[in-house]
């Protein structure tokens, strides 16, 4: 006990009415806002571009595009982050970078993408965005037209093992996920 897996099991492990409790306490009208989000998982103070990377992952959340995180498209994200396989979360991945919904990655969505997980985590990998940027887009641009299609993107990926670890661990929203699991754990001992 006590271990990484352990912990990551307890997590799997949380009942669903526990989540359902979690999410009506902080959105009591079962919608989550933007700002409700961004209050949720305590993103404050964010620099524009940080802004802008939030914004378009509550847009990869609102998966039916109302303005609005309901509890199932929650739940939805939960598992994704949780449970989803590698190609899923690619698959995620590939829309949340996709900023103009154009169907393809360009180099300045990419970028934006890249410094504002940055800028919200505070990691720093030795090498400029800039840098990782370029060296991405020089590994799996296999067409060179300056744009990432969805295959590009999916078979390059998968294809170079260092860029599927970075990828992965830079959008590990494990910590978030636990942050929750903790507040839900800190409510069971006042439900009896």
């Amino acid at each position: 006990m006590g271990n990484n897996k352990s912990s990551l099991d307890e997590l799997y492990q949380c009942e669903s009415h526990e989540w359902y409790r979690k999410f009506m306490t902080e959105c009591p009208s079962g919608l989550l806002t933007y700002y409700e989000f961004k209050q949720f998982f305590g993103l404050k103070n964010l620099s524009p571009t940080s802004n802008e990377y939030v914004q378009s992952m509550f847009s990869t959340f609102d998966m039916n595009d109302d303005g609005f995180i309901d509890f199932m498209e929650y739940v939805a994200a939960l598992s994704l982050v949780l449970k989803g396989g590698v190609q899923q979360k690619l698959r995620w991945y590939f829309k949340l970078y996709d900023v103009d919904g154009s169907g393809c990655i360009d180099r300045e969505e990419l970028l934006l993408i890249i410094r504002s997980i940055r800028a919200i985590s505070g990691s720093d990998d030795g090498m400029t965005a800039e840098d990782f940027t370029n060296m991405v887009f020089d590994k799996i641009d296999a067409d060179g037209d300056g744009e990432l299609s969805y295959e590009e993107f999916m078979e390059g990926i998968q294809a170079d093992e260092m860029l599927l670890e970075r990828f992965t661990q830079s959008l590990d929203l494990t910590h978030i996920v636990a942050k929750i699991y903790g507040e839900v754990q800190m409510m069971e001992p006042n439900k009896h």
